[in-house]
């Protein structure tokens, strides 16, 4: 895995470091399924305070955590706020179809359940 060099960069898995089963642990949790998607809708890196999570925010960093961790999102520091961003292009690349498959799943799901999230 890539080390961080300072305090203001987070370590990523390379690409050739992502795994299949860390992904898809990292997608199994409802609130980083929840942030994945909205990430995917938005299309851009979002601050971590745009997220509205029913969480402590020790757990909601946690969360995050395991998505960069598992090489999920992509995080970086842009003055004081850490920005998100989804590695569909890793992802894709890896796994083909799987992260639109997923993220079209939840939304199905959601419906179903007549939830939002």
């Amino acid at each position: 895995m890539n080390t961080a060099t300072s305090t203001r960069e987070l370590a990523h898995p390379t690409r050739d470091e992502i795994r299949l089963e860390g992904v898809l642990h990292a997608l199994s949790d409802p609130m980083r399924l929840l942030i994945v998607r909205e990430m995917a809708v938005a299309e851009t890196e979002l601050a971590c305070s745009y997220f509205t999570l029913p969480v402590t925010k020790s757990t909601t960093t946690h969360h995050f955590r395991v998505l960069r961790e598992s090489g999920v999102i992509r995080q970086a520091y842009r003055g004081t706020a850490k920005l998100n961003g989804l590695r569909r292009e890793d992802l894709d690349a890896l796994f083909p179809g799987l992260i639109e498959r997923v993220l079209e799943a939840a939304a199905l799901e959601a419906d179903r359940l007549g939830t939002d999230g």
